[in-house]
């Protein structure tokens, strides 16, 4: 397993699953079979969750069913790999000052507080806005 976990976040996991993403998809599909093969660990919130399941129903070019985009979701919050993490009312206001004190949008930071409470300081991502919040790391497996 992994020395240190590390969230994937939705950007990835949607390539995952897009075959129309060509080498985006060979890339994420590949972190994500090592998580579901117990090779690595990821975290993923509930949040990344949710937005993974509209992103692949309705906004990629060739879309899922909503039956397998759901039995998708269903695995993986079943999945002893995928180490859920989500959040409550006080990390909402975290993250509103996240937002603001790092210039980032509020689902990024939405996403940053809900790491940091539960000690997930990684992100494996293409979102530059990670890069400005101080305590986490962003990975961006594409320019490895």
């Amino acid at each position: 397993m992994n020395d240190e976990l590390c969230l994937l976040d939705t950007n990835l996991l949607v390539y995952a699953y897009d075959v129309s993403e060509g080498e985006k998809h060979r890339i994420c599909k590949k972190l994500v079979d090592a998580c579901w093969r117990l090779k690595k660990d990821f975290a993923i919130s509930l949040q990344n969750l949710s937005e993974f399941y509209v992103i692949v129903t309705e906004k990629i070019e060739n879309s899922l069913s909503a039956n397998i985009a759901g039995e998708i979701v269903q695995d993986i919050t079943e999945f002893q790999g995928w180490k859920k993490i989500d959040f409550g009312a006080h990390t909402i206001q975290a993250a509103i000052k996240i937002s603001a004190k790092h210039e980032v949008h509020y689902w990024d930071a939405l996403l940053a507080a809900t790491m940091r409470e539960h000690h997930v300081h990684r992100v494996y991502t293409e979102d530059a806005g990670f890069k400005k919040i101080p305590w986490l790391t962003a990975i961006n497996p594409m320019k490895q």
